[in-house]
């Protein structure tokens, strides 16, 4: 939900901070005192097209900034700016993203049910899934999907496996020339590095064997061999440790230190001789490191990605050249998992079939309810699709056809609703079908277009209702909604100096009865006025005990023990 909005320099709204709560939060006001600029800022906020238009006159850039808290838990910080040239900037939690990241990180908390907002509802893709959440088929449904993956995932090993003879043929020359190529380097795991380290060696032979001789020379030959004075040197250790024990310690690494460095002395003089000084050898290595460098390239970046390159070539030359032996079982996976998949799919419509009467019924009276009273409903299907067309979804394509008035035929949703019709009929289905995670935050701009009285009591008492699920922020005109509000909130404009400042104000107590009393008899308030608003009020009071009612029935009961 949204938890806090902030909005500065967007169209007539100067500085405007609204804290949100969780149920039905109602917004109210003039016309022209910016009540629809909140909804424009929302949508900003879930990745909406920005425009310049929206920035306040005289200022360089308005910024639209909120508390989000997802459904699963914690918070996010959104902001999005909009420069007077009409370039916008999004952030979350104080990261530059796109305006898609933005889109995809926050459009699902968000639905915006204005007068013009309504594309998914005019979608016939999403009819279905209100058909399925109306009649609780979410598991017959995830059955479906599992096996369309199964049945997809043995299709495409299939398909791949059913390459034209001549693609396959050039596969297979290409793999054999590949793999030729590095069977010929024959590299070892490690091989690049020994050769660097043989190549140092060997460009350095005189300087290694001059330096070993040196050393050799300097504990064994010269004419004051180390080796040869350490003798000595124990000697006189050994007369100190007979008369001070500390050196005790020290006599006895005299062995271990005389036999390292004897092999020191060994190594040495081998070592010398082992350098093979050659230009020729060097030649060797030299050639030998650029032919694994070039299949390195070709291949790798690395000697272990080539050697990885080989078996994988290895591997998929065999699967090609075999792909007979596996043609049949593959085939006989993929007719299986189709035949699962129809199976599931089928009964998955049938179950859609049945229950879309009854939906088609339920809505007419939930709409009816909302004065539009002769509202013919139907859910029509299309024949089943063809098997290019199966979705996860099953192998229906539905959609709804409306007739609002009497004598009219029933013509699909998008071409006949009106944007007060859609705002209703996205109300009822929201009550009927609830297709969102609980906590998202519901949009209603002109729900209340074309109705009144009595019917905009149920609207208020449907948009309460949702209150019990989701967050609702709804713009409204009518008292009789407003009353239902759990929050509610005056925009107010006014002028300073000689600009136009609108603000959000709270209102509670009496200044919310004010606010209805206004609400109903304009700005000559009298006494019957105001007690007609406490009226209203207090019959929001028990519809809040019914909501809350429905809040608590709603969340998981923990299992009774013992």
């Amino acid at each position: 939900m949204i938890r806090f909005l902030s909005i500065r320099n967007l169209a007539v709204i100067d500085a405007l901070e609204v804290e949100f709560g969780p149920g039905l939060n109602v917004l109210t006001g003039e016309t022209g005192a910016g009540k629809s600029i909140v909804v424009e800022a929302v949508g900003l906020l879930v990745g909406e097209r920005a425009s310049a238009d929206l920035v306040r006159t005289g200022e360089d850039t308005a910024v639209v900034q909120a508390i989000v808290e997802p459904p699963e838990g914690g918070e996010l910080i959104v902001r999005r700016e909009v420069s007077a040239q009409g370039r916008s900037r999004a952030f979350i939690d104080d990261e530059l993203v796109t305006t898609a990241a933005l889109r995809e990180r926050c459009g699902p908390f968000v639905d915006l049910h204005g007068q013009h907002e309504h594309q998914r509802l005019l979608d016939p893709a999403t009819h279905v899934d209100l058909v399925d959440e109306f009649a609780d088929l979410g598991g017959p449904r995830a059955a479906v999907g599992d096996v369309f993956v199964r049945w997809r995932t043995a299709t495409r090993a299939l398909d791949a496996l059913q390459l034209d003879e001549r693609q396959k043929a050039a596969r297979i020359d290409l793999l054999t020339f590949q793999l030729a190529e590095i069977d010929r380097a024959a590299p070892r795991p490690g091989e690049d590095a020994e050769l660097a380290t043989a190549r140092v060696v060997l460009a350095n032979a005189d300087r290694l064997q001059r330096l070993s001789g040196e050393t050799y020379a300097a504990l064994y030959e010269g004419d004051q061999p180390v080796l040869g004075g350490l003798g000595v040197v124990w000697r006189k250790i050994e007369e100190l440790g007979s008369l001070d024990p500390r050196f005790a310690p020290y006599l006895e690494s005299r062995e271990p230190i005389k036999a390292q460095l004897e092999d020191l002395a060994y190594f040495l003089r081998s070592y010398a001789a082992s350098i093979d000084a050659s230009p020729a050898r060097l030649q060797e290595v030299e050639d030998r490191l650029a032919l694994l460098e070039r299949v390195k390239r070709k291949h790798g970046p690395t000697l272990d990605d080539v050697l990885a390159r080989q078996e994988e070539f290895r591997r998929e030359l065999s699967e090609l050249e075999s792909a007979g032996a596996r043609l049949e079982s593959l085939q006989a996976a993929a007719h299986a998992a189709r035949a699962d998949y129809l199976t599931a799919a089928r009964s998955l419509s049938a179950a859609r079939r049945s229950a879309a009467g009854k939906f088609a019924r339920t809505l007419e009276q939930a709409v009816a309810e909302l004065a539009m009273l002769r509202t013919k409903c139907e859910v029509r299907f299309a024949p089943e699709t063809p098997e290019g067309a199966w979705t996860d979804r099953g192998i229906d394509q539905a959609e709804f056809y409306l007739s609002p008035n009497p004598g009219e035929e029933l013509r699909p949703l998008a071409r006949i609703a009106s944007g007060g019709e859609l705002s209703r009929l996205m109300l009822a289905l929201k009550t009927l079908a609830p297709t969102d995670a609980p906590g998202k935050t519901l949009v209603f701009d002109e729900v209340d277009v074309g109705i009144g009285g009595a019917v905009a009591d149920v609207v208020g008492n449907r948009l309460q209702r949702l209150g019990a699920r989701y967050q609702v922020l709804c713009i409204t005109h009518l008292p009789q909604i407003a009353a239902h509000g759990r929050h509610h909130f005056r925009i107010e404009k006014t002028v300073r100096g000689s600009r136009t400042v609108t603000s959000a104000v709270r209102v509670d107590g009496s200044t919310r009865e004010e606010e209805l009393a206004r609400m109903i008899g304009g700005s000559d308030i009298s006494a019957s006025v105001l007690a007609s608003a406490r009226d209203m009020l207090r019959a929001r009071a028990l519809g809040e005990q019914t909501a809350k009612g429905e809040r608590e029935s709603s969340k998981p009961k923990g299992r009774r023990v013992g």
